[in-house]
């Protein structure tokens, strides 16, 4: 395509709202441009990357027998409500009413809708087992919309389920999946993990997520790179270093004037107490009730492991609610007495006194303003019940051989879920088996984040100078730069190279803007193309210069030698 020919906004300067390194040089490039908050328009040039990764989607999801279709966007609210998301799920669904009053939801994804098709057309054990799948938009009212396409409220999603008659089918579907996916992100050229996850509001046994590295990303996994364990650090679990002191024998806790020390940090200096010989305690709300949570002091807790316990919502306690329950400010609650005003307490596993090591002595808030208590042994000065509900840290030993962990900021790019019945059952999809009898279709759910690819391509492609598009991805394979157009000699070795490019397959773009070739260059390397072929003052003499986008030198070739050139990058440019 000639460049005169593309709506191609290239800008010099970044947008003043954007901190991803993708935000930015999408942006810039040309690629998109915002509409309103979370909502992008995608651009010649960044529709053209995503159809090269829808491509690639689709050539996989072909390739493990999946059906493509299209499923609306705009949905009864029935179908949630009969599985009960409908009021699980908070303000990030869009809800409305349509003109007769009935109750609709766009999309936010498709589980409800996938089981109603499948309750009215699959019959029997013969009809097992399917994979269907589309590529449609989504919405999901995101309260923080940022990182550009990254966190949005409108985007582009593959989601594929599967149905199949028992466990060991789905087993199979899962492993389908696995490969397909493996390969999809190959191709796409990023870094990816695939890690354990928890099911969230999506519901059943087993989850896993794709995740590309990347500083922009929001999520954080555990890694091991001796034994390759990786989750989620809402799921990870971790061996954790530096026990607290050996409890001294027989010896009460002993209150311990804290002047205005309120924070884990002030007290550990006051105190002269390391973090990890600190018990840390919050309380929390879940199903209107009091709950006091404990970590150690050098230690986070994750909200969602201690909801994932409590088969609850959880939210911080007010300050004004601290107060009612435990009668003290924050900054000086603890766990000893706090049963006594009927407050349930759950404690990290870490604070746990059995074991090898015996019990073990910590600091804690004494519940009296100013006040902290030494010597707290836990299973003596207070009874609790004990979870996994710490965030896994960098450092922590592996669960699976003790090495250390490592916490990588990830792009959440792909997940796959084991459904079971959670969503044929309400809906009744049910099949008749061999015998007749009438059974449950298992299910299976498997999504995808396009855009997430490009952003992910981007963060972990980019230099100093703009984008480096894998190959397979990239909006054009090679980029044609012709420095002076109206030279009719340069315009005639452009045009002949133009053809003989596109004759070997190859996706061109030919610059002939009537531009100053600095500016030329320079969004040749903002837009990032795998190879770029320039047409100057040397075409008189039958040289031109061709060089990857990436690491590697220019060189100079005749026009003669040109494709093969170009060939010889390709194949080695990732």
């Amino acid at each position: 395509m000639r460049a005169t020919e593309l709506f191609m906004p290239t800008l010099r300067e970044d947008p003043a709202d954007a901190e991803a390194i993708s935000h930015k040089l999408m942006v810039r490039g040309g690629f998109v441009r915002q509409f309103a908050s979370g909502i992008y328009i995608m651009l010649p040039l960044g529709w053209r990357v995503m159809q090269r990764i829808l491509g690639i989607i689709r050539e996989e999801m072909t390739g493990i027998g999946a059906n493509e279709l299209s499923m609306p966007t705009l949905h009864t609210a029935d179908v949630w409500q009969a599985t009960g998301r409908y009021d699980a799920i908070g303000d990030e669904m869009f809800r409305l009413d349509d003109r007769g009053g009935r109750k609709m939801v766009l999309a936010m994804t498709h589980e409800e809708v996938f089981a109603w098709l499948a309750s009215r057309e699959l019959r029997s054990y013969r009809d097992l087992p399917k994979i269907w799948y589309q590529i449609q938009l989504k919405f999901r009212d995101e309260p923080r919309p940022k990182g550009g396409i990254l966190r949005v409220r409108e985007f582009v999603m593959k989601d594929s389920y599967s149905f199949d008659m028992d466990e060991a089918g789905l087993d199979k579907s899962y492993e389908k999946h696995i490969g397909a996916y493996d390969r999809i992100f190959e191709r796409c050229g990023i870094e990816y993990l695939r890690v354990e996850s928890d099911s969230g509001f999506m519901g059943g046994a087993q989850a896993h997520e794709y995740m590309a590295p990347s500083p922009a990303g929001e999520d954080r996994v555990a890694i091991c790179t001796k034994c390759g364990y990786a989750a989620n650090v809402e799921l990870a679990r971790s061996v954790a270093a530096q026990p607290a002191a050996p409890a001294a024998s027989g010896s009460a806790p002993r209150e311990v004037a804290t002047p205005d020390q309120r924070t884990i940090a002030e007290v550990s200096k006051f105190l002269g107490v390391e973090p990890w010989g600190l018990i840390k305690s919050l309380l929390y709300i879940a199903d209107e009730k009091p709950l006091l949570v404990l970590v150690r002091g050098d230690h986070e807790l994750h909200e969602n492991k201690l909801a994932r316990h409590l088969k609850a919502a959880v939210r911080p306690a007010h300050p004004e609610e601290v107060l009612e329950y435990v009668g003290a400010e924050v900054g000086f609650v603890g766990p000893v007495g706090v049963a006594e005003r009927r407050v349930r307490i759950v404690a990290d596993e870490t604070l746990r006194p059995e074991g090898p090591a015996g019990p073990r002595e910590y600091a804690a808030g004494a519940n009296k303003p100013h006040t902290h208590l030494m010597g707290v042994v836990p299973g003596r000065d207070f009874q609790a019940e004990w979870a996994d509900l710490r965030e896994a840290q960098a450092g922590d030993g592996c669960p699976d051989c003790g090495e250390p962990l490592a916490v990588d900021v990830v792009i959440e790019v792909g997940n796959i879920f084991k459904l079971g019945t959670k969503y044929t059952k309400p809906l009744n999809a049910t099949v008749l088996d061999e015998s007749g009898q009438e059974r449950l279709i298992i299910m299976g759910s498997y999504g995808i984040g396009p855009a997430r690819i490009a952003a992910a391509a981007v963060e972990q492609h980019a230099d100093e100078r703009g984008i480096v598009w894998p190959k397979a991805i990239a909006p054009f394979d090679i980029h044609l730069v012709h420095v002076q157009p109206k030279d009719e000699l340069q315009s005639d070795v452009a045009g002949k190279l133009y053809d003989a490019l596109k004759a070997e397959g190859w996706d061109v773009l030919w610059d002939d803007r009537e531009e100053r070739p600095g500016v030329k260059f320079a969004d040749a390397e903002l837009i990032g193309c795998p190879i770029r072929v320039t047409v100057g003052k040397k075409a008189g003499t039958g040289v031109v210069e061709v060089e990857p986008r990436g690491e590697g030198g220019r060189e100079e070739v005749a026009v003669d030698e040109c494709v093969a050139a170009v060939r010889r990058l390709w194949e080695a440019a990732l």
